[in-house]
């Protein structure tokens, strides 16, 4: 192998080993938490579960079909629990592997958007379980028939549960994702504005598809994906004006 070709391998072996590093970091920081929350698993359990437990009509309560469901259900909760707590060290950690190759504006921009990145995710979290629980629950329990025991299973109830968390966690990501794509200069923000009818069915579509089966859950996740591309759109602008004037000033 030649100097050159030496040069160029150690460069991608040391890369490599620095995504390891990082990816070993997440890991672990993501077993901490488990091993931290593990005890506390059936507390966890009853505090999701309690928009619908309160819900259930009077004399009901929730059951378990499969045999180990009682520990795999709130144990599942658990590690999905340990991943949204952690999430502050995973984006770090994906931070620190992608800073050193960025410009110094570009690291301006990017420090505040992974800020407003976790509080967003976060805030989508406490929109589905303060707002979208309460709704959705009392929508389907409020419905069921004469002569029907309303009695979920906590397995499914999770899996419910866990989707509706995904998808607002997910969703309130839209004006990040919406700045990004601005501040990149891939789309200038009239030309998303100009693009919002599509955005719009776009956002029910995704509503409809995330969602469980309900008219409620679905307007309650494409009305705020709308809003937020909406405040995307304005951040957006501010942060290209703001990234415009800094280079005009630094050209002086």
């Amino acid at each position: 192998m030649s100097d050159a070709e030496q040069d160029q391998s150690q460069p991608l072996v040391a890369h490599l080993t620095e995504l390891r590093d990082r990816l070993l970091r997440i890991v672990l920081a993501v077993l901490i938490c488990t091993l931290g929350l593990f005890p506390f698993a059936n507390t966890i359990y009853s505090f999701v579960s309690e928009p619908m437990q309160r819900l259930l009509p009077e004399g009901s309560s929730m059951i378990a079909t499969e045999i180990a469901s009682t520990f795999l259900t709130p144990f599942k909760l658990v590690l999905v629990s340990a991943f949204c707590l952690a999430m502050p060290v995973i984006l770090h950690q994906i931070w620190q592997f992608i800073s050193p190759g960025m410009y110094r504006h570009e690291k301006r921009i990017a420090a505040p958007l992974l800020i407003s990145s976790v509080a967003l995710f976060y805030a989508g979290l406490a929109f589905a379980y303060y707002v979208v629980f309460p709704l959705v629950f009392g929508f389907f329990s409020g419905i069921t028939p004469a002569g029907v025991s309303y009695t979920p299973d906590i397995a499914r109830f999770l899996d419910t549960a866990l989707k509706l968390f995904l998808a607002f966690g997910v969703a309130f990501e839209i004006p990040i994702a919406t700045v990004l794509v601005i501040a990149s200069g891939a789309i200038t923000a009239n030309d998303l504005a100009e693009k919002r009818p599509y955005v719009i069915i776009a956002c029910f579509v995704f509503g409809m598809l995330l969602t469980p089966p309900d008219v409620i859950s679905q307007m309650l996740l494409a009305v705020p994906m709308w809003l937020l591309f909406e405040i995307g759109i304005i951040f957006g602008r501010l942060v290209k004006k703001k990234t415009a004037e800094t280079d005009t000033h630094n050209q002086e």
